[in-house]
């Protein structure tokens, strides 16, 4: 007697039923934006392009992004998440598999949204380097989604990701090739940062819950309610680590006007602007890196091998000092780069560089390819870049969460941006 193949509890935008394969029936999961239809082979299918046309109407400012501006989104968010987020290569994978089969996103401005239209904010959360191994997918993504618009008893009218850095700008794409929703284009980091109260959101004071994440097993975790946004943070990192260091999330819901109000907006056009740069660099033959300092604003802060990697996982986060030894005009000096997911503070000689919120970034010398704390290896030829940060996360209320003090360091905020 054959054994029974079960497909998995979230698949293609809907709640699946635990049948066999010939008696899964779908349960609608959205009551507005994703469009699912029946694959002859009883599968659910995702129809783009009628998702698409629902998108459009809701706005005339929504546009389709192409193959080469997911290329370009996910290359410059790598560049934005300052070693963190995760690696989008695999999540970049999955939608350029969801675009063969006909999944075209579409990105509309903060201004298109109503006030009162809900919107779902995504991430996945846990250790970037569990993350090369539990790869993302699409299914597990959208989880957390359904689960929050069946606790709310509304629909969302769009999904934007929680932050620009990383595999996690691609987490609200994934997201929408599952329910058919418009991404925002707008997060609330401007580049990647390790916990939850480290957003515009929080620094704004809005409400914290409720949050749920889910993981490949089918677990499902909701928070209805959190004392505050580090007590949030704190439920969170216990229930991720239980479940193997790394899960979906869909955050506190966001309404329009919350968006408006307190996103950083354009974050999706900026990453796609600095992954446009390095490409156009690389196919004249110019410099990548030199590129995205001209197009950003940016600064060269060192030139060097990767000379020492110390990197350990530990209640959820990847921790670690990268020593970088340096060449050319940087030669006899040495910097170091202590990272909590993403790099937050450059020592160059033993005096502070350049350090968070700023976004401090390594790049590969040849390529411009941006290296995360999970991959950056011993030899590696690299040069370390520093991109301005979006203003919100420099006051006195965002240096409270996101600045060095945040991390651990006893140093006062010096911007490399003044």
């Amino acid at each position: 007697m054959a054994v029974p193949v079960w497909r998995p509890a979230f698949q293609a935008g809907g709640a699946i039923r635990r049948r066999s394969v010939a008696r899964c029936r779908l349960k609608p999961a959205f009551q507005a934006g994703g469009v699912i239809r029946r694959r002859a082979d009883g599968r659910a299918r995702f129809d783009a392009n009628r998702s698409a046309s629902i998108a459009r109407r809701m706005t005339p400012a929504a546009r389709e992004l192409t193959p080469t501006e997911i290329e370009d989104l996910a290359a410059g968010a790598w560049i934005l998440g300052a070693g963190g987020g995760g690696n989008p290569y695999h999540s970049l994978l999955n939608l350029r598999a969801e675009a063969a089969r006909g999944f075209r996103p579409v990105v509309i401005p903060a201004e298109s949204l109503a006030d009162d239209d809900l919107v779902a904010v995504v991430s996945t959360m846990g250790a970037p380097l569990v993350g090369e191994e539990r790869l993302p997918d699409p299914d597990v993504a959208a989880r957390p989604v359904q689960v929050l618009a069946e606790r709310l008893g509304r629909p969302f009218a769009a999904v934007m990701s929680l932050e620009i850095g990383g595999s996690n700008s691609l987490q609200s794409f994934q997201v929408a090739a599952r329910t058919g929703l418009p991404v925002v284009d707008a997060d609330c980091m401007g580049r990647a940062f390790p916990e939850a109260q480290m957003t515009t959101f929080a620094i704004a004071g809005l409400r914290n819950y409720p949050f749920c994440l889910a993981d490949i097993r089918d677990n499902v975790v909701i928070v209805e309610r959190a004392a505050s946004w580090q007590w949030q943070e704190r439920l969170g990192r216990v229930a991720v680590t239980e479940v193997g260091s790394i899960a979906a999330t869909a955050k506190a819901p966001r309404t329009g006007r919350e968006i408006k109000d307190h996103a950083i907006l354009g974050s999706v056009t900026r990453a796609i602007r600095i992954g446009a740069a390095v490409r156009g660099a690389r196919e004249q033959g110019d410099d990548p890196v030199d590129a995205v300092l001209a197009s950003e604003g940016g600064l060269l802060l060192f030139t060097g091998k990767v000379s020492d990697m110390e990197r350990r996982t530990t209640r959820g986060f990847l921790r670690g000092v990268a020593t970088i030894a340096g060449l050319g005009a940087d030669r006899g000096s040495t910097m170091k780069l202590h990272f909590q997911n993403e790099f937050a503070v450059a020592f160059r000689d033993g005096e502070p560089a350049g350090m968070t919120p700023d976004i401090l970034t390594v790049v590969d010398s040849a390529t411009g390819e941006a290296l995360g704390t999970e991959v950056i290896a011993y030899g590696q030829r690299v040069r370390v870049i520093a991109l301005e940060s979006p203003k919100a996360l420099q006051t006195e209320a965002g240096l409270e969460l996101v600045g060095p003090r945040a991390f651990g360091f006893d140093l006062d905020f010096r911007p490399l941006f003044p």
